[in-house]
């Protein structure tokens, strides 16, 4: 995973892996110049038909989920077994509640098993995409506690190097200092959607995580919109100190949606949800 690939930006040179991926690229923006107002991605333009089959589609597939989370009643299912067969669909949220500690302001305290590596993978990916990483001082805060102690005492120098490129920050409408213009405020947020855990032995996990991404800058003046992107990332993690901590991963594109036919909000709506909207701590 590179510094670009978190945010969906087009390809530059290959940096020294400041992420600490093993097969990684670093990318820049390939988006400047698009007016705010098409901040939606137009690689696929499906057609309202399309949209409306989609769309109703969803809504049956949620009215399933729902009926067979039991919500409303008993269902036959219940019946046949007395009420203690699952409640939920397979791909429905579940698992236990979210850690209650943080450690340098970041949850921690994960459990020893396959749904706290799952939470922590899911955590570590909201910091790690998060727009504090382009500020020193809470870069440093997160890559201590997010990565393995030996591995963030590699990657600290690299990581630096890497937020510190003026070429990179100026492409992304950032300042060397990675600050915003005035009047405009930078967007870094990942949303995790699911994970899954792929491995687990002793010591050693490997979870992926499937997120959406929003980068950009939000203004009226803003020629990099905020724009939406998806992934999933794959985390190698070790358990060490009583916690679970990263020591690799590696991103690829999507699954990606279907774009509904919707309009872009304008730059002083993106602002004000941003700025309003707190982001969640994620258990599986």
């Amino acid at each position: 995973m590179s510094l670009g690939d978190e945010h969906g930006h087009g390809d530059m040179a290959r940096s020294d892996d400041p992420y600490g991926g093993g097969q990684t690229r670093t990318r820049l923006p390939d988006r400047a110049g698009d007016p705010y107002g098409g901040a939606r991605r137009g690689a696929r333009s499906p057609s309202r038909s399309l949209v409306t089959v989609v769309a109703v589609v969803v809504l049956l597939i949620a009215a399933i989920a729902f009926a067979n989370r039991g919500g409303g009643g008993s269902s036959a299912a219940d019946s046949a077994d007395g009420g203690t067969g699952p409640k939920a669909a397979a791909t429905a949220p579940t698992g236990k509640h979210p850690v209650t500690t943080k450690t340098a302001g970041l949850p921690s305290g994960f459990a020893h098993d396959q749904q706290g590596a799952q939470s922590a993978a899911a955590n570590y990916s909201v910091a790690l995409g998060s727009a504090e990483m382009f500020n020193t001082e809470a870069r440093h805060r997160i890559v201590n506690t997010v990565y393995a102690p030996d591995v963030a005492a590699r990657r600290q120098t690299d990581l630096d190097n890497a937020y510190s490129n003026e070429k990179f920050l100026a492409s992304i409408g950032l300042d060397k200092k990675g600050s915003a213009p005035a009047g405009q405020t930078f967007v870094s947020r990942v949303a995790p959607v699911g994970t899954k855990i792929t491995s687990l032995s002793g010591d050693g996990a490997s979870v992926e995580v499937w997120y959406t991404s929003l980068f950009g800058l939000s203004g009226q003046a803003s020629t990099n919109p905020v724009s939406e992107s998806w992934y999933t990332t794959t985390y190698r993690l070790t358990w060490v100190d009583n916690d679970w901590k990263v020591t690799d991963f590696q991103q690829k594109d999507g699954p990606v949606p279907v774009g509904r036919d919707q309009r872009a909000s304008t730059a002083d709506d993106m602002t004000k949800a941003v700025e309003e909207y707190g982001g969640f701590t994620y258990a599986r």
